[in-house]
């Protein structure tokens, strides 16, 4: 099943099978969200960013985050011109954020709420 199209939600048992690779040993996927090319998994230990590259989305880069490394985040709702919602990632001593944009298909505070449990911990 290949993970592909517009931003939207993936259950987590799908996104486990796509990505089996990654994981580690009864590491489980929570949460899953397609954001147009990239993806996001919440496993019980960390998180990891699917950047697609390229004109076909061929080359890919993986990274993951444990979540102690998370040092604050930040969500920004749509707007009536702007629907686009956005997700800001602080990652340990890096003053730059990661930036994810996420389209009408995804709920950005069910997103801020997986991210409270597992950050906030």
């Amino acid at each position: 099943m290949a993970l592909f199209g517009n931003a939207h939600t993936v259950d987590p048992v799908a996104a486990r099978e796509e990505y089996a690779r990654l994981l580690g040993e009864d590491e489980q996927v929570h949460a899953a969200f397609v954001l147009i090319r990239d993806t996001l998994l919440f496993t019980d230990r960390r998180l990891i960013l699917v950047d697609k590259q390229g004109v076909t989305g061929r080359k890919v880069e993986y990274h993951s985050y444990p979540y102690r490394s998370i040092s604050h985040f930040a969500v920004e709702t749509a707007g009536t011109f702007d629907l686009d919602a956005e997700l800001k990632l602080w990652i340990s001593s890096n003053p730059t954020p990661i930036t994810k944009k996420f389209t009408k298909g995804v709920d950005i505070y069910e997103v801020q709420a997986i991210l409270t449990k597992y950050v906030a911990r």
